[in-house]
Protein backbone atom coordinates (compact mmCIF):
# COMPACT_ATOMS: atom_id res chain seq x y z
CA UNK A 1 0.00 0.00 0.00
CA UNK A 2 1.38 3.45 -1.10
CA UNK A 3 0.37 6.87 0.38
CA UNK A 4 1.41 8.53 -2.28
CA UNK A 5 1.00 9.87 -5.94
CA UNK A 6 3.36 10.68 -8.50
CA UNK A 7 2.19 13.17 -11.36
CA UNK A 8 5.25 14.75 -14.04
CA UNK A 9 7.93 14.00 -11.25
CA UNK A 10 6.05 15.43 -8.34
CA UNK A 11 5.11 12.98 -5.46
CA UNK A 12 2.54 13.97 -3.04
CA UNK A 13 1.28 12.32 0.48
CA UNK A 14 -2.23 11.15 0.86
CA UNK A 15 -3.87 10.62 4.02
CA UNK A 16 -7.16 10.22 5.45
CA UNK A 17 -9.57 12.15 8.09
CA UNK A 18 -12.63 10.05 9.27
CA UNK A 19 -13.76 12.86 11.02
CA UNK A 20 -14.38 15.18 7.78
CA UNK A 21 -14.31 11.70 5.30
CA UNK A 22 -12.09 13.22 3.25
CA UNK A 23 -8.56 12.46 1.22
CA UNK A 24 -5.95 15.53 1.79
CA UNK A 25 -2.53 16.18 0.73
CA UNK A 26 0.33 18.29 -0.12
CA UNK A 27 2.69 17.93 -2.72
CA UNK A 28 6.30 16.56 -1.32
CA UNK A 29 9.40 17.76 -2.17
CA UNK A 30 8.91 21.83 -2.74
CA UNK A 31 9.67 24.68 -0.67
CA UNK A 32 5.83 25.98 -1.16
CA UNK A 33 3.03 24.12 1.22
CA UNK A 34 0.56 22.97 -1.79
CA UNK A 35 -2.45 21.16 -0.57
CA UNK A 36 -5.22 18.96 -2.12
CA UNK A 37 -7.82 17.05 -1.17
CA UNK A 38 -10.97 15.22 -2.31
CA UNK A 39 -13.71 12.36 -1.14
CA UNK A 40 -13.00 9.42 -3.33
CA UNK A 41 -9.99 8.42 -4.73
CA UNK A 42 -10.74 9.49 -7.97
CA UNK A 43 -10.96 12.86 -6.29
CA UNK A 44 -8.20 13.02 -4.49
CA UNK A 45 -5.76 11.40 -7.33
CA UNK A 46 -7.57 14.53 -9.89
CA UNK A 47 -7.04 17.01 -7.72
CA UNK A 48 -3.45 16.13 -6.96
CA UNK A 49 -2.66 16.39 -11.10
CA UNK A 50 -4.20 19.52 -10.58
CA UNK A 51 -2.23 21.36 -7.78
CA UNK A 52 0.96 20.39 -9.52
CA UNK A 53 -0.43 21.66 -12.90
CA UNK A 54 -1.17 24.52 -10.86
CA UNK A 55 2.14 25.22 -9.47
CA UNK A 56 3.92 24.23 -12.28
CA UNK A 57 2.07 27.00 -14.13
CA UNK A 58 2.40 29.22 -11.34
CA UNK A 59 5.94 28.98 -10.67
CA UNK A 60 6.47 29.65 -14.41
CA UNK A 61 4.37 33.17 -13.96
CA UNK A 62 6.77 34.32 -11.42
CA UNK A 63 9.50 32.96 -13.27
CA UNK A 64 10.20 30.62 -10.02
CA UNK A 65 12.53 27.25 -10.14
CA UNK A 66 9.34 24.60 -8.62
CA UNK A 67 11.58 22.11 -7.31
CA UNK A 68 12.75 22.37 -3.68
CA UNK A 69 16.74 22.36 -4.42
CA UNK A 70 17.95 19.08 -1.73
CA UNK A 71 21.32 20.69 -0.88
CA UNK A 72 23.10 17.34 -0.50
CA UNK A 73 23.54 18.17 3.31
CA UNK A 74 21.39 17.00 6.30
CA UNK A 75 22.05 16.56 9.92
CA UNK A 76 21.99 13.05 11.33
CA UNK A 77 21.14 11.95 15.00
CA UNK A 78 22.67 8.42 16.28
CA UNK A 79 22.89 7.26 19.34
CA UNK A 80 26.31 7.28 20.70
CA UNK A 81 27.27 3.57 20.18
CA UNK A 82 25.58 3.54 16.36
CA UNK A 83 28.18 6.79 15.78
CA UNK A 84 30.94 5.07 17.35
CA UNK A 85 30.64 1.70 15.33
CA UNK A 86 30.03 3.50 12.09
CA UNK A 87 33.29 5.47 12.89
CA UNK A 88 35.42 2.32 13.19
CA UNK A 89 34.39 0.58 10.24
CA UNK A 90 34.76 3.71 8.41
CA UNK A 91 38.23 3.90 9.77
CA UNK A 92 39.15 0.29 8.90
CA UNK A 93 37.55 0.93 5.77
CA UNK A 94 40.08 3.76 5.09
CA UNK A 95 37.56 6.18 4.02
CA UNK A 96 35.46 9.46 5.81
CA UNK A 97 32.36 8.51 7.91
CA UNK A 98 30.41 11.04 5.59
CA UNK A 99 31.80 8.55 2.48
CA UNK A 100 31.01 5.48 4.72
CA UNK A 101 27.37 7.32 5.31
CA UNK A 102 26.72 8.13 1.91
CA UNK A 103 27.57 4.69 0.68
CA UNK A 104 25.39 3.14 3.20
CA UNK A 105 22.15 5.48 1.86
CA UNK A 106 23.19 4.92 -1.43
CA UNK A 107 22.86 0.84 -0.33
CA UNK A 108 19.46 1.42 1.15
CA UNK A 109 18.24 3.33 -1.75
CA UNK A 110 19.51 1.05 -4.34
CA UNK A 111 18.13 -2.04 -1.98
CA UNK A 112 14.67 -0.32 -0.78
CA UNK A 113 12.44 -3.44 -1.19
CA UNK A 114 14.57 -5.30 1.22
CA UNK A 115 15.71 -2.74 3.58
CA UNK A 116 12.27 -1.33 4.17
CA UNK A 117 11.77 -5.15 5.09
CA UNK A 118 14.53 -5.65 7.16
CA UNK A 119 16.23 -2.58 8.79
CA UNK A 120 13.98 0.22 8.84
CA UNK A 121 12.07 1.16 12.18
CA UNK A 122 7.97 -0.26 12.38
CA UNK A 123 8.51 -2.47 9.49
CA UNK A 124 8.85 -5.89 11.74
Amino acid sequence: MSNYLKHKEYLGTVEYSTEDEVFYGKLFGINDLVTFEGASVKEIKNAFEEAVEDYISTCAALNKKPEKTFKGSFNVRLPTELHKDAAFIAAQKNVSLNDFVKGAIEYAVRHKEEVSREVLPGNH
